[in-house]
């Protein structure tokens, strides 16, 4: 058995994306995860679970959302480990941890997208290249900033993002 934490994207952020984190508990229950939190209202949710592929994990919660909810919500899961990895491995300074942040990626940029990031060109945001991970930090705040968007134009996968206060919460419940 091991510990994962589950990013949905695009939970509760306009008027039709709402999700209950009390039936989001209940379906990862259903899938037989076991001790099943979630983290704020904005589809965060850790659970254990046998081990396996993240990617086969989630495959499942997206397939269970979709038939509960009737459209397609994009899940990226995280073990334990490698939530401890993203945290330790963060090459920002977490100046204000409100206006820092996580860009985690549903899969691997292929190789000369990546290369072809130059993160100097997003000034005065900044942006941290990690493994399977962006960092980033929005000197302005990340609801003014179109840099998420632009990097998944640019890398060509789907990202869902969390700032740097969530991403260590998240962390602490898979360890508890």
């Amino acid at each position: 058995m091991a510990r994962y934490a589950a990013l949905l994207r695009g939970v509760n952020v306009t008027g039709n994306s709402r999700l209950a984190m009390a039936d989001l508990r209940a379906w990862l229950a259903e899938l037989g995860y076991t001790d099943v939190r979630t983290h704020l209202n904005s589809g965060n949710a850790v659970f254990t679970a046998p081990e396996e592929p993240t990617e086969r994990i989630a495959a499942a919660i997206e397939d269970r959302l979709t038939a509960r909810l009737g459209r397609a919500v994009p899940v990226v899961v995280r073990t334990a480990a490698e939530l401890a990895a993203v945290v330790e491995g963060n090459p920002l300074e977490v100046r204000d941890p409100a206006r820092s942040a996580v860009a985690f990626l549903a899969e691997p940029p292929a190789p000369e997208r990546l290369r072809a990031l130059k993160p100097a060109e997003f000034a005065p945001e900044e942006v941290g290249l990690g493994e399977s991970v962006l960092y980033l930090y929005f000197p302005n705040g990340q609801g003014r900033s179109t840099l998420g968007p632009t990097l998944e134009r640019r890398l060509g996968v789907p990202m869902t993002v969390r700032n740097w206060n969530t991403v260590t919460k998240l962390l602490t419940l898979t360890d508890a």
